[in-house]
């Protein structure tokens, strides 16, 4: 009777672990909605106007073109054998510089590509090696890093701009149980990784001055709490569910053995 008992007193556990289970992991809207304060209509002016900025160890695919190919063409690496290879890309080295044909060494680290378009066709008209030179600047390397808590991915941004909602999209979005209080964005700064956590369920974020992403930014999201427990209950639930079935064959062989005594 005792042996019945205690069975029956781990079954009660497992049913109210189970229970406590669900009840913790129970998703409401006000833990997943995004932007839950704004209404139809809102309208918020934003306050950062991104444009990515060259940084050392970007890569840049620089093309000069003029009427005249035949004068542009000594600046394109891709019609020069060098280390810069055939693509037309550029290593920007720990300094900031690039080595760039003909012109030498040019300082690019804090320049926006456009400045560097200016910047480069400038001094091709001015030393008067092109009359009518073209720049296009892009960025080889504009890529960002998706560490989530179920998968993660390396986002390609084809047009070198993109924002935090919008990289979020294209990671597939995120699951019920993200920890929405804990994405954080990572970045390096003057050399040094800084990291800000920004909340998808306010508007607030749309000002907050890492919305608008860069180059080489890092993603990380955070298994919320309930996520994390129902884990760890399911493990336990495992090893107590094993006991259980040893505990009922022990006992179903102990009854065998009495009954076949008598």
């Amino acid at each position: 009777m005792l042996k019945m008992t205690t069975h029956n007193s781990i079954r009660y556990f497992i049913v109210a672990a189970v229970a406590a289970m669900l009840a913790a992991s129970c998703v409401t809207p006000a833990k997943v909605n995004y932007l839950q304060d704004m209404m139809p209509g809102t309208q918020i002016e934003l306050e950062n106007k991104f444009e990515a900025v060259i940084s050392p160890y970007d890569e840049l695919n620089i093309v000069v073109s003029s009427f005249d190919q035949d004068l542009a063409a000594p600046f394109n690496a891709s019609n020069l054998s060098s280390s810069v290879g055939a693509s037309g890309a550029y290593l920007v080295d720990v300094n900031g510089n690039i080595q760039f044909p003909i012109l030498g060494e040019l300082h690019v680290a804090g320049l926006t590509r456009l400045r560097l378009q200016d910047s480069i066709a400038a001094r091709l008209k001015d030393g008067g090696y092109i009359p009518d030179p073209y720049v296009m600047v892009r960025f080889s390397n504009f890529k960002i890093f998706f560490l989530g808590s179920n998968s993660s991915h390396v986002l390609t941004i084809p047009n070198e701009h993109c924002n935090f909602l919008e990289a979020l999209a294209m990671s597939g979005g995120l699951t019920p149980y993200t920890n929405r209080s804990r994405i954080a964005v990572m970045r390096e700064v003057d050399g040094v990784m800084t990291m800000r956590y920004l909340d998808p369920r306010s508007s607030k974020i749309f000002n907050d001055p890492y919305f608008m992403l860069q180059q080489n930014d890092f993603i990380i999201t955070d298994a919320a709490d309930s996520q994390v427990m129902r884990a760890e209950v399911s493990y336990w639930l495992g090893w107590i569910s094993t006991g259980l079935s040893f505990v009922s064959l022990v006992t179903t062989l102990l009854l065998y053995n009495n009954l076949s005594a008598h």
